[in-house]
C-alpha cells in the first residue's frame, strides 16, 4: 500500500477585515477615538465614498482610504521614551486645561503618538509613547506581564511586616492588589525609599496598597519597564528607542523583528527639558 503527502492548498488566504476606525489605527495615523470622531464627521472616505460607520469592515490592503482627502498610508513606526515629570498629565487634551505630556513633544515634528500604559498626575518617570497600536497592545497585555520598577518615598519608616503584607497582597474593596517584589533603599529621619516591582499594574495600585496600611506615597517614580531603565534621561526630555529595546519589552515576535529591520540603530539626541524642576530627595539621580 502506497501512501503519499496530502496535497497542500494553494488557495490565497483572505486578508483580514477590521472595523473601519481599527484599521486607522492599527495604521498608526491617529488613536482609535480620534479615529470614531473622524469617521462620524466624514471626513473619511473608502475608494471615493464618504463612511460615517466606524465598524464598517474595511481591507486595508485593498481599499482606498483618505483621511481629510490625504491618502492614508501606514505612518513610519515611532517608539520613544519621555521621563514625565509631576503635575503633567498623560491625555492628548485635558478637559480642565492642565498640561499634558503632549506639551513635552509639542515642537517635535513626530507624527500621532499614544502612551503604552498610563502616569497618573502625582507620579513621574518613564513613559512610553508609540503609534504602534500591535506592539503597544501586547506590551500592556495583562497575560505578558511586563516588570514595572517604581521608587517610592514614603512618609514613615517601615518595618518588615509592611513590606511583608505588600508582598502577600491585600483586599481594597474587593480589588487584591500585590507587588511583586519589594525592597528598602534607605531611610530617612521620617520617611524612607522603596524599590517597588509590579507585574501588573492597577489603577494608582502603589498608591492603594500603601495605604491600605495608613501609608502615604510622596513621591513615585517609574524608573524601568521591563530591562529598560531610565537612566539618566532629564525631566521633560524624550528620547527614540532603538530596535533591540523595542523587541526586549515584547519579547521575540515576528512582528518585533520586523521592527528590528526598519528602525535606525542609533536615535536623535533628547529634546530639552520644558518643566519646571522638581526638589526633594531623589535615589535616582546621579551623584
Amino acid at each position: 500500500m502506497t501512501t503519499s503527502r496530502p496535497r497542500q492548498s494553494t488557495a490565497t488566504p483572505a486578508t483580514p477585515r477590521y472595523g473601519l476606525a481599527r484599521v486607522l489605527s492599527k495604521l498608526g495615523v491617529c488613536s482609535r477615538s480620534q479615529a470614531e470622531k473622524a469617521v462620524r464627521e466624514g471626513r473619511v472616505t473608502v475608494d471615493g465614498r464618504i463612511v460615517r460607520d466606524p465598524e464598517r469592515a474595511t481591507e486595508a490592503e485593498r481599499e482606498r482610504i483618505c483621511l481629510d482627502g490625504e491618502v492614508v498610508a501606514t505612518a513610519q513606526r515611532i517608539y520613544i521614551a519621555l521621563n514625565k515629570p509631576r503635575g503633567i498629565v498623560v491625555s492628548a487634551a485635558d478637559e480642565r486645561g492642565r498640561d499634558t505630556v503632549y506639551g513635552l513633544l509639542a515642537d517635535a515634528g513626530l507624527p500621532w503618538l499614544g502612551p503604552v500604559g498610563r502616569l497618573d498626575k502625582a507620579s513621574e518617570g518613564l513613559l512610553l509613547l508609540s503609534n504602534d497600536s500591535v506592539w503597544a497592545a501586547r506590551l500592556t497585555d495583562p497575560l505578558h506581564h511586563v516588570d514595572k520598577t517604581y521608587h517610592v518615598q514614603i512618609d514613615t519608616i517601615p518595618n518588615p511586616s509592611v513590606l511583608d503584607r505588600m508582598l502577600r497582597g491585600v483586599d481594597d474593596n474587593g480589588e487584591q492588589l500585590t507587588a511583586k517584589r519589594v525592597t528598602l533603599l534607605r531611610t530617612g529621619e521620617k520617611n524612607a525609599w522603596l524599590e517597588v516591582v509590579l507585574d501588573e499594574g492597577r489603577n494608582r495600585h502603589i498608591r492603594r496598597l500603601l495605604a491600605t496600611q495608613d501609608i502615604g506615597v510622596l513621591r513615585l517614580i517609574r524608573v524601568a519597564i521591563g530591562s529598560l531603565a531610565l537612566g539618566d534621561l532629564a525631566k521633560g526630555q524624550w528620547r527614540h528607542l532603538k530596535a533591540e529595546e523595542v523587541a526586549s519589552l515584547s519579547g521575540p515576535s515576528g512582528h518585533d523583528r520586523a521592527v528590528a529591520k526598519t528602525l535606525r540603530a542609533s536615535a536623535p539626541p533628547p529634546k530639552p527639558a520644558r518643566s519646571r524642576r522638581d526638589g526633594g530627595l531623589d535615589p535616582t539621580r546621579r551623584r
